[in-house]
């Protein structure tokens, strides 16, 4: 049986984030981004509907 992750608003803001100059913010993307490609399966995923709630509300083809 697999461990259970959390993802929250977070997470999911640096999966769909645009690049950025900054050296700190592009880094938690990029470490996000890895991590999701090659981690996630090994986690049961789940969150909350607070955040699902809350990145609905952000850009439709992004969210999706």
């Amino acid at each position: 049986m697999s461990e259970t992750v959390y993802i929250e608003t977070t997470v999911l803001g640096y999966l769909t984030a645009r690049p950025s100059r900054y050296i700190v913010v592009a880094a938690n993307i990029e470490i996000t981004r890895e991590w999701w490609e090659t981690r996630r399966s090994y986690f049961q995923l789940y969150s909350s509907q607070a955040v699902i709630k809350e990145t609905s509300q952000g850009d439709a083809a992004i969210a999706s």
